[in-house]
């Protein structure tokens, strides 16, 4: 009988792709239209891992949507709820965890994170953010008079923090989901404590 991996032209074995096991949750930081969500969800398909929203957890335990919150019941609670629910995804299986914008920003959070999972910062250049966020109205802290005043102040106070991530991608503006998801494996790749490669 011809053993199974024989019955495979060489060429074939020699361009599979090889066997990756995430060891600890990939925590996604960086500003609102980095694109945490399309390249997380991309990242985590490659995987073959789950993909989680903390924004989406959060409005899925409120049943209230986030600009909600925030008008109902004010930005400290909100704030609170997201910490626990960083805590409790981050006690799960290992995954690709989308963050708030502002999640990363509480001193808690980078420790949680640090200590249970890593911190990656999407990193996106402030005109590729107004472009992406300009005409949304889900943004709770862009409902101002002057929105992108408002998004280059908060840019200036977060980007110190993000980089304190422990690791960084550069957004392309140019580059499709699918290459910046690869381009993020590879970064993520660099930790073997996080990513191990077969």
């Amino acid at each position: 009988m011809t053993p199974f991996r024989a019955r495979f032209p060489t060429s074939e074995r020699d361009h599979a792709e090889p066997m990756r096991r995430l060891k600890k949750t990939v925590c996604m930081v960086g500003m609102m239209g980095a694109g945490k969500t399309a390249i997380g969800s991309a990242v985590a398909r490659s995987l073959g891992v789950p993909f989680l929203d903390s924004d989406a957890e959060i409005e899925r335990a409120a049943n209230e949507s986030i600009a909600g919150i925030f008008e109902r019941w004010g930005e400290p609670f909100f704030r609170q709820k997201e910490s626990q629910v960083l805590t409790r995804l981050l006690d799960g299986q290992p995954c690709i965890l989308s963050t708030g914008g502002g999640a990363y920003m509480a001193a808690g959070n980078r420790a949680t994170i640090t200590e249970r999972g890593v911190a990656l910062w999407i990193k996106a250049a402030p005109e590729i953010l107004w472009a992406r966020v300009r005409h949304k109205d889900t943004r709770p802290l862009l409902r101002t008079p002057d929105p992108k005043a408002a998004l280059m102040k908060l840019i200036e106070q977060r980007d110190p923090i993000y980089a304190m991530a422990d690791l960084t991608v550069e957004s392309e503006a140019e580059m499709s989901v699918e290459r910046m998801a690869q381009k993020t494996i590879d970064v993520i790749a660099t930790r073997p404590d996080v990513l191990e490669m077969a």
